[in-house]
């Protein structure tokens, strides 16, 4: 007997179990199954092949290029009047994926490097005597480098005296934004995406023979989805703020394209759909431009320049007849391999719902006892088929009860 264990248990090895197929009138269980397998069959149809296009291949390394031009004009009212024109206030003045827009500046003139006194709007350049200014120091904040001495900067206030450019930065902020003309500057966008897994080009501009046509039309997603010319104004009321706030102190404000093109259809359907997002509300930089005077002395007129920055991204998703924020770019188009797995797992949803209705009616069910010996069957062990030992066992019946 000690020797028997092993070797059950080296023949429940090779035992082989069959399904067997037992029609079970249970209409509570009968009713989950029915649920389930329409479940499986709304999930398939529903959102694997129509909501994810689950019979589609991708492209997800498109190429993407993106081309940005500012127009508009705006001139400052001061002791000078000037003009502003793309020149001016669009940084950097070829744009690319990245263009900036002057809204607001300070401007310090005729500055030269030499001596004078810091400003008192910083902290560090407050000063009582010389002994507060020790020499050679950077002025934490400043605009210079500490002479050793304690000077005055008005009839109030004392600072150090550094070496730098002078006269220091002004640092007085208009109480309205200089180029509130800007509201009205149009940003012209074009963009071009090529799908290279399906040889599959599109560009956002409309293709007219019209050489006017881009020089009148503004971007509305009804009347003119295919005009890639955006009215700042508009721009920035779909980021959800107001122009006059923004243009004050500057912000950045991402433009995302996103291209859902669905390749089984006509190429005219590939259109692309634009959002806006406000990402900050605070952006400036400091720029210079130096000429030399009659001395030979350099000088330079300094601006501090606050404006919207514009970061223009490009998503989407290309797709067929098979299964996508800075760049990312998709397409599609029909494959058979995603197909057959899209509908190979919907098949093996079916199957689950089964597997699960057995473990209710075996597991679950008031007569699970009754159910498990129904759906499960041990047939007889030996060389001798199961129909042969029924008959033999017959015979003998037989026998017994005619003795």
């Amino acid at each position: 007997m000690a020797g028997a264990g092993p070797g059950l248990a080296l023949g429940g090895l090779l035992d082989y179990k069959t399904a067997k197929f037992a029609l079970t009138r249970n209409r509570r269980v009968g009713l989950l199954h029915r649920l389930l397998q329409l479940g499986v069959l709304g999930y398939l149809l529903g959102w694997v092949l129509l909501v994810r296009k689950g019979y589609q291949d991708t492209d997800r390394a498109p190429r993407a290029a993106v081309v940005t031009k500012l127009k508009g004009a705006a001139a400052v009212a001061g002791t000078s009047r000037r003009l502003w024109d793309a020149a001016d206030y669009a940084r950097p003045p070829q744009g690319e994926d990245v263009i900036f827009l002057v809204t607001n500046f300070i401007a310090t003139a005729q500055q030269a490097q030499g001596t004078c006194p810091e400003s008192a709007a910083v902290l560090d350049a407050v000063c009582t005597e010389d002994a507060d200014c020790p020499m050679g120091n950077p002025v934490a904040r400043g605009n210079g480098i500490k002479t050793g001495k304690c000077v005055m900067f008005n009839t109030t206030h004392s600072t150090c005296e550094i070496y730098g450019w002078c006269p220091v930065e002004n640092s007085t902020l208009p109480r309205k934004p200089l180029l509130a003309e800007a509201e009205n500057f149009t940003l012209f966008i074009k963009n071009t995406v090529h799908f290279t897994k399906f040889n599959f080009s599109k560009c956002n501009t409309l293709q007219t023979n019209d050489p006017t046509y881009f020089k009148t039309c503004l971007y509305d997603s009804f009347f003119s989805p295919s005009c890639p010319v955006f009215r700042v104004r508009d721009m920035v009321e779909a980021a959800g703020e107001t122009f006059g706030d923004l243009a004050l102190l500057g912000g950045s404000i991402g433009v995302r394209i996103e291209w859902d093109c669905d390749l089984d259809q006509p190429a005219a359907r590939c259109q692309p759909q634009y959002s806006f997002s406000l990402q900050d509300r605070s952006y400036n930089f400091r720029t210079a431009s130096y000429y030399w005077d009659s001395q030979r002395q350099l000088h330079r007129n300094l601006l501090k320049l606050y404006g919207i920055r514009f970061d223009i991204s490009v998503h989407g998703q290309p797709h067929g007849f098979l299964l996508a924020s800075l760049l990312l770019t998709l397409a599609g188009k029909f494959s058979i391999v995603p197909a057959a797995v899209s509908i190979g797992t919907g098949i093996a949803f079916f199957g689950a719902a089964t597997v699960l209705c057995d473990l209710v009616l075996l597991y679950l069910d008031a007569k699970a006892e009754f159910y498990w010996k129904e759906k499960f069957e041990e047939m007889a062990m030996g060389l001798d088929f199961p129909w042969k030992t029924g008959m033999q066992c017959n015979k003998a019946l037989q026998k017994a009860g005619g003795g």
